[in-house]
């Protein structure tokens, strides 16, 4: 009768969450002894704006005010929804062109520019920006702004009865001047983890993609100069954007030709050093074509499995099904014709294989099929993709002598298939567990931070353990625990949302248990 007591109360105090396993406040030494477990309630399918993490919206360069408040009908709910609601940041993949038409003049810094109110609308919408500056302009048209060329950079013409299609050559002297102004200038306003969730930092090639960047007027073919230029300037630009860029994340696509005069073909011998080089100085990468089985081959499998949980990994999806794009023609036989939820499902599954910590909401119909014909992807990348941190269990004092030690016990899981990035440079382990004693008003009196925490190292289907001890110095009185991952380099304020359910401050601490501190005796 007594092992069957001892078990029921063993069940009876992980049912409440809250079991006590000593009820002393304090022993000789000033150092509290009670230890009551509290196991926060997880919550799994919230949507957690939090950095490097969750579903990127991106928005086009016409998109006006309105664009916020698009909405799609979700079958399984039985209503419609926005998709802003499931993002954590947004996308712009704009021209150089259109951010500075002309010299000094910087279109997001003017509040009549339709380019200046879509970034405003973003930041309104809780939602930081990403960039992706586009200079080439064989597929798209002028891309690098005209004066420019006016001052004499030379230029590569696909076309010569169009000759807006100029692409210009980026080891040229006149090009990098101007470019690295418009890259310094963007800096002084956006390298700020506030308002920019990352830039995608190399933008040369077609639309950007870091592929079939031409150094000559030969074009795609290469010649003897070819991987001499484009070593230079690939360590030119990395150089330049991890300059300026020191507070927010930086990403480039891994593609096995990076920087090369060629899209499609096996993988260039160099392109493994040269995207090394550029995560030495700082880099995570991402990829552009996820899903599109001849494009996104075996090396960049293989290289996004070389840098898991070293690097966060950005995905966008590679076929547009909106009309453009034949996807039903992929050699992975997976996708029919007509069936966008199967390119869907394609893109999730290399994701998951991958460890991606964020996937994309292109404009338009490409959204719309996430919502309309694949939602229930929508809800798993949030629950599975990612990082998705808790403390399953806490160990903490409900009765503490002011000024004597305590100690805590906190352990965490990561239930996302990615990874907290607290290690790339930018952050360089900023992000750190605290405790808090919270006063009636919801307010830390004073916060503890347990600096050897490390919250990268949390990785799904295990847990991780710290034995925390502290002073507690305040003034007697009742108070409430409280737990967060906080910014270290930002008075350790609150800034990564936790996958519970548990009650929280507009600050952003989830309190955890009542504790009373009284006043020391002797």
């Amino acid at each position: 009768m007594k092992m069957i007591f001892s078990l029921l109360t063993t069940l009876l105090c992980f049912t409440l969450h809250v079991c006590e396993d000593n009820d002393n406040s304090g022993n000789d030494d000033g150092k509290s002894t009670e230890a009551t477990l509290v196991q926060p309630e997880f919550d799994r399918l919230t949507p957690l704006r939090n950095p490097l993490n969750g579903w990127v919206m991106y928005a086009p360069r016409t998109a006006g005010p309105s664009y916020w408040d698009t909405e799609f009908f979700v079958p399984e709910l039985g209503r419609k929804v926005k998709p802003i609601d499931y993002a954590s940041a947004c996308y712009l993949r704009v021209s150089w062109r259109l951010l500075n038409p002309q010299p000094g003049v910087y279109a997001w810094r003017d509040k009549n520019t339709q380019i200046s109110q879509l970034i405003q609308g973003a930041l309104d919408k809780g939602l930081p920006v990403a960039f992706r500056i586009v200079v080439d302009g064989r597929d798209q048209g002028l891309n690098t702004p005209q004066f420019v060329f006016d001052a004499g950079a030379r230029y590569y013409l696909a076309d010569e009865n169009n000759s807006t299609r100029r692409t210009p050559y980026p080891q040229d002297e006149v090009f990098k001047s101007y470019y690295t102004t418009l890259i310094e200038e963007l800096a002084k306003d956006f390298n700020d983890p506030v308002k920019c969730a990352f830039v995608d930092a190399y933008g040369l090639g077609k639309w950007g993609e870091a592929h079939n960047v031409i150094y000559e007027s030969v074009g795609e073919k290469t010649t003897a100069n070819t991987e001499k230029l484009k070593e230079e300037v690939f360590e030119w630009v990395t150089d330049l954007y991890a300059r300026t860029f020191t507070k927010v994340p930086l990403v480039i696509n891994y593609h096995r030709l990076v920087g090369h005069p060629a899209s499609w073909g096996s993988a260039n011998e160099n392109s493994s050093k040269l995207l090394t080089s550029a995560i030495n100085k700082g880099y995570s990468i991402r990829h552009d074509a996820f899903g599109m089985t001849d494009y996104y081959q075996n090396w960049e499998e293989q290289f996004a499995a070389d840098w898991a949980y070293q690097r966060p990994i950005i995905m966008e999806g590679g076929w547009i099904t909106g009309g453009t794009h034949r996807y039903w023609i992929d050699s992975s036989k997976k996708y029919r014709e007509g069936h966008p939820e199967d390119v869907r499902k394609g893109e999730f599954d290399l994701s998951a294989e991958a460890h991606v910590n964020m996937m994309d909401f292109r404009a338009g119909y490409e959204t719309e099929t996430w919502f309309t014909r694949s939602f229930s992807l929508v809800q798993r990348f949030i629950a599975e993709g990612g990082y998705r941190l808790y403390p399953d269990q806490v160990y903490l004092p409900k009765s503490i002598k002011s000024g004597s030690s305590v100690s805590i016990k906190h352990r965490w899981r990561n239930v996302g298939w990615g990874y907290f990035p607290n290690n790339i440079p930018q952050w360089n382990y900023k992000y750190k567990v605290a405790f808090a004693l919270l006063d009636a008003g919801g307010n830390a009196v004073k916060v503890f931070v347990d600096t050897d925490s490390e919250p990268s190292k949390w990785l799904k289907k295990s847990t991780t353990s710290y034995d925390f001890e502290t002073i507690v110095d305040v003034a007697s009185g009742n108070y409430t625990w409280a737990v967060a991952i906080v910014d270290t380099k930002n008075g350790n304020k609150p800034d990564i949302q936790l996958a519970v359910s548990n009650e929280k401050t507009t600050s952003g601490w989830t309190k955890l248990l009542e504790v009373i501190v009284k006043k020391q005796t002797r």
